[in-house]
């Protein structure tokens, strides 16, 4: 019961968030040795986003279109 351009803008917004949340998290793992604290700042938020987009793949898959 969601318009077409809704259902598009959940899908970019899914790949979005799981993307940006894995590189974050990978950006934070990189950066462990150096700094502890910000790079456990970028892991949660990283991992924060990657489980906002598995969500959002969950609340995507229980729309459907409007005819």
């Amino acid at each position: 019961m969601a318009s077409g351009g809704t259902l598009v803008w959940i899908d970019r917004l899914v790949w979005t968030f799981i993307y940006g949340g894995l590189f974050t998290l990978i950006l934070g793992l990189a950066a462990l040795p150096a700094h502890a604290v910000a790079s456990w700042s970028l892991i949660a938020v990283g991992t924060a986003l990657v489980v906002a987009g598995v969500v959002l793949i969950w609340v995507r898959a229980r729309l459907t279109a409007d005819r």
